[in-house]
Order: structure tokens, then sequence, then C-alpha cells
């Protein structure tokens, strides 16, 4: 099972975010931990993931080799792509 890892830039745009909408995110960012490559897709000309969850995208670096899926942006879908 994989470890989450928030970024601190991360985590200043999560504790910015509604109750409602942080617990839909730590939802399905528990459930990915087991099959992370299942539920993401590849941001193209990067090495990282995107993870949807409603109107907003969570930015994820997946370390296969230390079992951490590292978030590093999150957001709403408008915004997270500047």
């Amino acid at each position: 099972m994989y470890f989450v890892e928030f970024s601190q830039i991360a985590e200043k745009q999560f504790f910015k975010l509604d109750k409602e909408i942080q617990g839909r995110i730590i939802n399905v960012l528990e459930r990915i931990k087991i099959r992370p490559f299942h539920f993401v897709k590849k941001v193209i000309g990067t090495n990282y993931y995107r993870l949807r969850v409603g109107d907003y995208r969570v930015i994820l670096d997946i370390k296969e080799e230390k079992l951490i899926i590292f978030v590093i942006e999150l957001g709403k879908r408008e915004k997270i792509y500047d």
C-alpha cells in the first residue's frame, strides 16, 4: 500500500477548500492507495499524474520504488493547468 504525502503548496491549497471538498479529496486519496495507476492519468508533457475529484484536479508524482504518492498541487480544473 502507498503512503500519501502533501507538498507545502498542496497543503495550503487543501486547507483553503471547503470541508466537503476536503473530505471528498481525502476519500479518493484513500481509495487510490492500493492501486494508484488504475485511477490516474498521465499529464501530457510531464512525469506527473492527475486525479479527478469532481471539478477539482490533484496533480501527483507517484514514486513506485518508495511506495509514495506525492501530492504536488490541487485546485479547480480551470486553474490547475496554468
